[in-house]
Parts: C-alpha cells; structure tokens; sequence
C-alpha cells in the first residue's frame, strides 16, 4: 500500500512539473525566444534547418520598420500632434510667458491661431522622417540587434536617435519653415509681435518657431517610437508578413 502510495504521489510530482514547465515556455515572449537564439550566435549561423540569425535580425529589422512606419502615419495626420495631449507643442516659452498679457489687450485669438498652426507644421514635416528611418534599419548590423534585443525596452529607439537625431532635425528645418509659411504661422507671429511691441513697458518678445517646433516635433515622434518598440517586444506588428510568421509564429 506504501509503495502505490508512493507511486502515486511521484506521479502527481511529475505531473506538476510538467505542467509547470509547459506553463513557463508558454509565457516566453517571442522577444525572449529571439534573445535566447542570438545570445551565442554569430551572423549566418544556422538556428533550425529552416532558421538562420540573418532571418532573425531580418525579421526584427521589418518588425521595426513596420513599427516606425505606424508612428509617421498617426502624427502625420491632422491634429497628430495637436490634440494629442502627450505630444501636443505648446508655445515657445517666451510667448507663453506673456500669453496672460498678450490675452488681457485682445491676442487670445491669435495666440490660439498660433499654437494650433505650431502643430500643423510638424505634422506636415513629420514624413520626412520615413525615409531616415528607412536608412537607419537598412544600416543596422547583426551586432546592433543583438545589442537592442538585450538591451532596455528603449533600446531600438535611443539606437535611432543615437543615428538619425542630427539628420533628422537637418531634413526637417526646411520642411518646418516652409510650412509655417504654409499654415499661416509667420505671419500670425509677425502681427502678434507687431501688436506686443505698441505696447507700453513690455519687454522683448522673440521665439524661433522653426527650432522650437523641429525640437518638439522630434520630441513626440521619438516619444511615440518608444511606446510602439514597448509595443513590438510583445508581439511583433501581429506577425503581418512572411517573414514575420516564420520567425516569430508558432513554432
């Protein structure tokens, strides 16, 4: 009787390990079965017969790029940035600071018309990040994935800043001015000056829209690039393409 009842408890030991141990591999992210592969690989080094690392690091570079291209296309849009509370670009500090002046001798409006046409200049500008984001997956190596796929949850984008910040405020500075003249905002600025300055006993007032919306707008789409790879590490862009079902589907 000792010994069924031994047998049995084994048994029921067993059974929970099996459990268990199917339970765990069953919580593995797909970003922890990529992390355990290339750990010790090297490039073109084969994972299954139908794997290699270079499809890894294929596959996680489309999974970014579909990601990058999400974010470009939500703030593109109108009011991507301006009724987006975590993103919205407020007015240059110096013009925020007199805002209360500026509202009390009749501004308000013209106040508001610029802090809205603030906004629709960085959604015009915002596509020109595209192509740079584009350039800078291309231009990652096997080593850069290794390195994001071990580091923070933030890694790919600070990757991207670390690449494309400079160019990407160089690409957009044309692009903003051209369309803060496009959107009427230099010239709401130039009569909201002219107005501030008849003013009596105010002190100078100057902004540079054109820095403070590229600052801004590389701000928000860095911002939401962080939140899309948070996003991307959980499951990479809902396995859309070939290549991402191959290597991040069911096994």
């Amino acid at each position: 009787m000792k010994a069924i009842k031994r047998r049995q408890l084994l048994g029921m030991l067993l059974c929970c390990s099996v459990v268990t141990s199917v339970s765990v591999y069953a919580e593995d992210s797909w970003w922890q079965k990529g992390l355990n592969s290339l750990k010790t690989l090297k490039a073109d080094q084969p994972i299954a017969s139908e794997l290699s690392a270079d499809d890894m690091a294929a596959a996680f570079k489309q999974a970014l790029q579909l990601g990058s291209d999400k974010v470009v296309t939500q703030l593109a849009k109108v009011d991507g940035f301006n009724t987006d509370p975590a993103i919205h670009i407020p007015l240059p500090a110096a013009i925020n600071q007199a805002k209360a002046l500026l509202d009390k001798v009749g501004m308000a409006a013209a106040v508001d018309e610029l802090e809205l046409k603030l906004n629709r200049a960085a959604e015009l500008a915002t596509p020109k990040a595209q192509a740079l984001f584009v350039e800078a997956i291309k231009t990652m190596t096997f080593d850069d994935v290794r390195a994001i796929y071990q580091g923070p949850e933030d890694s790919a984008t600070q990757y991207f800043k670390s690449k494309m910040q400079s160019s990407l405020a160089a690409e957009m500075q044309p692009i903003v001015n051209d369309s803060l003249s496009q959107v009427g905002a230099i010239k709401v600025y130039e009569q909201l000056i002219s107005e501030y300055k008849s003013l009596p006993f105010v002190p100078d007032l100057t902004a540079n829209l054109n820095e403070h919306v590229v600052n801004k707008g590389m701000d928000g789409i860095f911002y939401y690039l962080a939140k899309e790879e948070a996003a991307i590490r959980k499951d990479p862009v809902q396995q859309t393409t070939v290549l991402l079902k191959k290597v991040f589907g069911s096994q």
